[in-house]
């Protein structure tokens, strides 16, 4: 790690971020928007002000522990996808196999408790669900924000949130059946444009500079996703105008309102859900790493989650609630009304030996049910319990953990969070699958984006791991080939 990204302190930290005098509503740091009052300390004040001492943590475990082992790496795991090997430092949430997601560790579903993200996040005024604005400044700071913070935070990506005409123009020439994720990734990449961090670095700046223009970046792209997701939306299925952001109203309403449904509260509660846990997963999965990886080279927030969405655009990962839906709604043409044990049994036997896998179920570190999947069955419970759908998500919940058992194949036969998401979805009248990833997109961009405002602020390196061909890694293990 730099010696210079470890040699911050909070004195020109703040020196950096605070003009002496200032004091009122809408501050300029450096030349950026910061929208903050006397008494509320903003998102990028309470980063740097925690920085320091992350910096120091850092730099005091590898030297105290910098030669430790934490693991080893097996043939198979090489061949395998990389999984379970320990290489990647992610701060935002750790995944255990049996206990599920933990964001700054603070649990998203448990079965004895009420979830602490639930719990402890702010709200929306008569709202049930956390918004995702205070589910970014947890996952940045480690800190439980304030509702006043998570306000003023809703406020600050409302003012960023207008989108430069020629991206307008970008996203109206693409035809209308080119994929909208491809249209999604097109309109980001085209934000490089208005980047900070890539204009700031083309004219020179320091490295502990680098974190604030990656914050600024980050928070104008987060700002900007939900009104770029509409017009998609809107040209490729409805045909109609985007309406513009509502300047007083929180991330999610706005998304929902732009998509056309901000009158159905139910639907806008189902959005701060939706965002919420479709953020972030630990570093491994391809949309992060992706995000992660191409911001080890200093590509702007904006390439870097261009990247990320493409990972994200594959069939085994964001596209697979849409192909979850699919199964669905094909297993229902089949089975009709009748939603016996038998009948979904030897449903799900039919998928499997025609050498099919069940859309929805298993996952990669998990080996109990999704905690995602149960905040959506707990959502479908309390909002849609009798729609025909739901209720046969819930058979197949009920049967198809004990076939994937017998079947032998699956390591985890519980439901993960795709399995779920579409029923919720077409259940309001968003039926278009094809957008799905895109929302999907709009969430993860809240997940990734602090971890990589955190690389920058501590300095990591570009990332290179080692490689090798087959040939090389059979003499390592003594084989003859």
């Amino acid at each position: 790690m730099a010696a210079a990204a470890l040699r911050l302190g909070h004195a020109s930290l703040r020196s950096s971020l605070v003009p002496a005098g200032s004091s009122g509503r809408s501050i300029a740091f450096n030349g950026f928007r910061c929208y903050s009052s006397a008494k509320t300390q903003t998102l990028k004040e309470a980063f740097a002000a925690k920085l320091p001492d992350e910096i120091e943590k850092v730099k005091k475990l590898r030297k105290d522990y910098g030669s430790k082992v934490i693991g080893e790496v097996t043939l198979d795991q090489v061949y395998g996808g990389a999984r379970g090997i320990k290489s990647l430092v992610w701060e935002g949430s750790v995944l255990d196999s049996e206990e599920g997601i933990r964001f700054r560790g603070k649990t998203t579903y448990t079965l004895d408790k009420i979830p602490e993200c639930q719990k402890l996040l702010p709200k929306a005024p008569g709202g049930e669900e956390p918004l995702p604005e205070g589910l970014f400044w947890l996952l940045l700071t480690g800190e439980v924000p304030s509702e006043e913070q998570v306000r003023s935070l809703s406020a600050e990506w409302a003012a960023r949130s207008d989108v430069p005409k020629f991206v307008e123009e970008l996203i109206d020439r693409c035809p209308n059946d080119l994929h909208p994720m491809a249209q999604f990734s097109l309109a980001v990449t085209a934000l490089e444009h208005e980047s900070a961090f890539a204009k700031a670095y083309a004219k020179g700046m320091k490295k502990t500079d680098y974190w604030g223009y990656t914050f600024e970046d980050s928070m104008d792209l987060i700002a900007k996703l939900p009104t770029i997701a509409a017009r998609i939306y809107q040209n490729v299925f409805k045909g109609g105008k985007v309406v513009p952001v509502e300047k007083d109203k929180d991330y999610s309403f706005n998304l929902a309102n732009q998509l056309g449904f901000g009158s159905n509260k139910d639907f806008v509660e189902l959005m701060r859900l939706y965002l919420t846990i479709h953020s972030d997963h630990e570093g491994g999965n391809v949309s992060a790493h992706t995000t992660h990886l191409v911001g080890s080279a200093l590509s702007s927030p904006m390439l870097s989650l261009a990247a990320g969405l493409n990972g994200l655009a594959g069939p085994l990962h964001g596209l697979a609630n849409q192909e979850v839906l699919n199964w669905l709604q094909k297993m229902k043409s089949s089975v009709g009304n009748d939603l016996s044990d038998q009948n979904i049994t030897d449903y799900l036997w039919s998928t499997l030996k025609s050498g099919q896998v069940v859309p929805g179920y298993g996952h990669a570190v998990l080996r109990k049910t999704d905690p995602r999947y149960v905040s959506q069955r707990e959502f479908a419970l309390r909002h849609l319990p009798d729609d025909p759908m739901f209720k046969l998500v819930s058979q197949v919940y009920k049967i198809a953990p004990g076939v994937l058992t017998e079947h032998g194949k699956t390591k985890n036969p519980n439901p993960n969070v795709d399995a779920h998401s579409g029923v919720l979805l077409q259940y309001y009248g968003l039926t278009e699958k094809n957008f799905y990833t895109v929302l999907f997109g709009v969430s993860r961009a809240i997940g990734v984006l602090p971890q990589l405002i955190i690389d920058r602020a501590l300095g990591a390196p570009i990332e290179r791991p080692k490689s090798f061909s087959t040939e090389a890694l059979a003499k390592l293990v003594g084989a003859n080939l």
